[in-house]
């Protein structure tokens, strides 16, 4: 029987009512993302795009970003200044408007902008919630117009602190984000510099200036080409089969379409899709528009020039897609995006303007380039090919009972429990590592599946040849989940992929060959945060009975300090096969203990070009990277 005295009256009164901008400190992760690394640079983002969109808008052509040695970021440009004027119905300074309160700004259709990244009005007001302490100075009319907030809330009203010269306007905003909300304050100064690149790429002429005093690092940014040198400069490693990158640009109905595209001799594609300057990494309905006019156009193309007979299927968007490197770019007065971070655009009309622009653009570009059009189709050509041979190869091996989801490989050591989400799978390199493995897991959630040797590097094949690798064949299998275009992550059948190999260069190059197969085709895996990397100890140290398991050299070296006087033995662990089963339990696979990296993609062109440089068929960009970094290596075997 249920105690009527337990249950609490529910009334009115525990409706609670967040007010201000407490909602964003109670919930960051729904403004933001997430409270990481990821998150603490989206702070960065929001401010800086506020200062791109005054550069889209004509008013700016300079943005500075400035990360200080105590972790502050200051971001100022030369737009025209936010508002510091009375806004009427609120009562309060336009400053400090859209500074303390969520959804105000300039960017609802008032005027102030016609086509912005900041869709939402809740950018600046959000880091500045989610900051300790944050600043504002507004140039404007001649005056230095400053006001001060903790937490958010505004330390006094906005104040005129100088006078400049009334040709002299801008923004400069800095804070420093909440240490009780973020789990560190560590900027990466590789992620934002790539995405500044972007950025300057996306809007011609407008210089970007990017200082690091914590490691005295600074890079400037400015590109006259526009998103043509962004294509170019990502397809020169890759091998462009023709010189001209094809270009569109177009505006219709208020929305301004640009496009670029250019083929290369590798198989993987890299589709990069902006909307107002916000990088748009899940895609939506202008990269959807740019797929069809695409498919659309070639095989139009190919038909007119009897490169397509009447009786050749048409070309289909795999096809047409292998080897491209293309940016489509939509600026438009109201993108609709799905949740605060932007990553999908959905406006539904933006599909067929994109579509028509991009279709007329491309057909154009073939006529009057016939040699370059010549060159695009026979790779569309060559791609069909090899997809009608990879289809062949793959019913040869779903036949033989390969690829079937009720004959899993004979070398995968499979769990009992049948819930992905509380199931894990082990890729360990080698039998002997794979035996130690199985003999250590706990079988009820852990599988394992042994990897004989080197797997096939995928940059530099076809798939109808990945196919035929006997690893690669059991790796799909074991997942569950396919490959390619054709990935079902609902079929996923274990939620935790972990790669376990030995701590020497031969692991770490199977490591690498591995990612590459994941990146290449099981990206969803790494996106979804199924992907980790176990990290097994590199000694063992022992003095007397005790012994200590040490996983770095700093480790080592911090142990090896503290027991100068003590008769410590150190043992080296090149290979996972040296560990006994129980060692290898308690150090790296027991959940309670060990400890593992979970693979992310935080920039998706930078991660694209070195996979692509380091394993694609080009040696001279490799070898280049390796005499640049050479100096940086701190774990090689001799």
């Amino acid at each position: 029987m249920v105690d009527s005295m337990a249950i609490h009256e529910y009334t009115a009164r525990d409706i609670q009512v967040l007010e201000g901008l407490e909602p964003v400190r109670r919930r960051p992760g729904m403004y933001i993302g997430s409270t990481d690394e990821r998150g603490l640079h989206h702070l960065v983002y929001e401010i800086v795009d506020n200062s791109i969109d005054e550069a889209m808008a004509g008013s700016a052509s300079r943005v500075d970003v400035t990360i200080f040695s105590d972790g502050r970021v200051q971001v100022s440009d030369n737009g025209r200044g936010i508002p510091v004027d009375v806004h009427e119905q609120a009562g309060v300074s336009g400053l400090e408007l859209v500074m303390t309160r969520l959804h105000a700004g300039g960017k609802f259709g008032g005027g102030g902008y016609k086509v912005s990244g900041g869709l939402h009005g809740v950018g600046a007001s959000v880091v500045n919630a989610l900051s300790d302490e944050m600043w504002v100075e507004v140039r404007r009319d001649g005056k230095v117009y400053r006001q001060e907030y903790r937490r958010g809330t505004p330390l006094g009203p906005v104040a005129v602190v100088g006078t400049v010269g009334p040709e002299i306007t801008g923004t400069a905003t800095q804070w420093l984000a909440d240490r009780s909300i973020f789990s560190a304050i560590e900027y990466d100064f590789e992620t934002l510099a790539e995405r500044f690149r972007e950025i300057a790429y996306l809007v011609k002429n407008v210089w970007i200036r990017f200082e690091d005093q914590r490691h005295d690092r600074e890079i400037s940014f400015y590109f006259e080409g526009g998103i043509v040198s962004f294509v170019r400069n990502a397809a020169r490693e890759r091998g462009p089969i023709h010189r001209t990158v094809a270009s569109i640009e177009r505006t219709i109905n208020d929305v301004q379409v640009e496009a670029a595209l250019q083929y290369t001799d590798g198989y993987s594609t890299l589709e990069l899709s902006f909307a107002n300057c916000i990088n748009t990494g899940d895609g939506g309905t202008h990269l959807t528009g740019f797929r069809s006019a695409l498919t659309r156009a070639l095989n139009d193309y190919a038909r007119k020039q009897k490169a397509l007979k009447d009786e050749d299927a048409n070309l289909t968007g795999e096809d047409v897609r292998e080897g491209m490197v293309a940016v489509i770019s939509v600026k438009l007065p109201e993108p609709q995006f799905e949740g605060q971070t932007k990553a999908k655009l959905g406006n539904a009309e933006v599909k067929g303007i994109v579509e028509t622009a991009v279709a007329d653009g491309l057909t154009q570009f073939l006529e009057e380039h016939p040699q370059e059009a010549r060159r695009i189709v026979e790779k569309c050509l060559t791609a069909a090919r090899a997809r009608e041979a990879a289809r062949r190869a793959r019913e040869l091996v779903i036949r033989k009972g390969a690829l079937e989801s009720s004959t899993l490989p004979g070398k995968l050591a499979d769990c009992t429990e049948r819930d992905p989400s509380n199931a894990e799978i082990y890729i360990v390199e080698g039998d002997s590592a794979g035996g130690s493995a199985k003999q250590g897991r706990d079988r009820r959630f852990q599988a394992i599946l042994p990897l004989r040797g080197k797997i096939l590097n995928v940059e530099k094949a076809r798939p109808e040849k990945m196919l035929a690798h006997e690893e690669i064949r059991a790796l799909i299998t074991a997942l569950g989940v396919g490959f390619g275009d054709s990935v079902d992550l609902a079929r996923l059948r274990y939620h935790r992929v972990i790669i376990m190999t030995d701590a020497d260069v031969d692991g770490a190059h199977i490591r690498t060959l591995l990612l590459t197969f994941f990146f290449r085709y099981m990206p969803q895996i790494i996106e979804n945060g199924h992907l980790h990397i176990a990290q097994p100890p590199l000694y063992r140290a022992q003095n007397g009975k005790e012994a200590v398991y040490l996983f770095s050299d700093k480790e080592k070296d911090t142990y090896l300090a503290g027991h100068k006087s003590a008769a410590a033995t150190l043992q080296r662990y090149k290979g996972l096969g040296e560990m006994n089963p129980d060692q290898l339990w308690t150090t790296t696979m027991d959940p309670q203990h060990r400890t593992m990296l979970c693979v992310t993609i935080a920039d998706a062109t930078a991660a694209d070009q070195l996979f692509t440089r380091l394993m694609g068929d080009e040696v001279e960009p490799r070898r280049k990277f390796i005499q640049s970094h050479a100096a940086q290596v701190r774990n090689l075997d001799v």
